[in-house]
């Protein structure tokens, strides 16, 4: 017994996980990038090098919400018409802004506990 859409509803879940097959992969050779640039040693040392990949996780942490909210914006103006893209767009960047705000607390209480042992 078939149920109407049910081949459509199966099809739309296979294409997200294949989008989101290709996505993780994008960043696993992001991340293979990023550790192949910080092992090659540089001139302006290791304090330049992690400002730099901070910057640029920044930059694409930025992006990432940028996109959401431009796709956002299409699907309200109906020129986007897949709600699964939107939404999966829009927990992309909440992901990506609660993975930053992780990293700052780390930082932070870093930075706190160095100042403690100064004292």
């Amino acid at each position: 017994m078939k149920i109407g859409g049910t081949s459509g509803g199966i099809n739309q879940v296979m294409a997200l996980r294949q989008e989101i097959l290709q996505r993780s992969q994008a960043l696993q050779e992001v991340r293979v990038g990023t550790e192949a640039k910080a092992q090659k040693p540089g001139d302006a040392g290791q304090v330049s090098g992690f400002a730099d990949t901070l910057q640029n996780a920044l930059q694409d942490v930025s992006a990432v919400q940028k996109r959401s909210s431009d796709m956002q914006a299409a699907y309200e103006r109906g020129e986007v018409t897949d709600v699964a893209k939107v939404m999966l767009a829009r927990q992309e960047s909440g992901v990506a802004f609660e993975a930053t705000l992780q990293v700052r607390n780390k930082l932070l209480s870093a930075y706190q506990d160095i100042l403690r042992m100064g004292g």
